[in-house]
């Protein structure tokens, strides 16, 4: 299986918080089936440059370029999001991520629990 890591992961690491040792392990073992939404990357550009942690992005996105996937949703399918988010009432982010998913076959790894509306729709994990 082959998995879309949510924003919220690699947040924890980048930001240093709780759950940091526990999202790098996890990151770790599952190096070799990593995908990371293109909204999940500029996502995280945004808060990071945000807070002026420049050094931070610019590791993070050597990092990413070289061990992950970088997907993003055709724009023949945008349409379809609407759907997904009035179907499990979710916000953009968490129904761009689930679309994404449902099309590349991926289980999405996160914190969020805004997922569990989808668990019987797409395969998901939890930190």
């Amino acid at each position: 299986m082959s998995y879309l890591f949510d924003t919220n992961i690699f947040l924890e690491i980048l930001l240093d918080q709780e759950k940091k040792e526990n999202a790098k392990n996890l990151i770790n073992t599952h190096s070799e089936q990593l995908f990371i939404s293109d909204f999940s990357l500029h996502s995280i550009g945004i808060i990071l440059i945000k807070q002026k942690k420049f050094r931070i992005f610019k590791e993070f996105l050597n990092d990413i370029i070289t061990h992950a996937t970088v997907v993003s949703l055709p724009k023949n399918k945008y349409h379809n999001l609407n759907k997904i988010a009035e179907k499990y009432n979710l916000d953009f982010d968490d129904s761009y991520q689930t679309y994404l998913a449902k099309e590349f076959g991926l289980a999405i790894i996160t914190m969020d629990n805004d997922f569990l509306k989808v668990k019987h729709y797409i395969s998901v994990e939890f930190l």
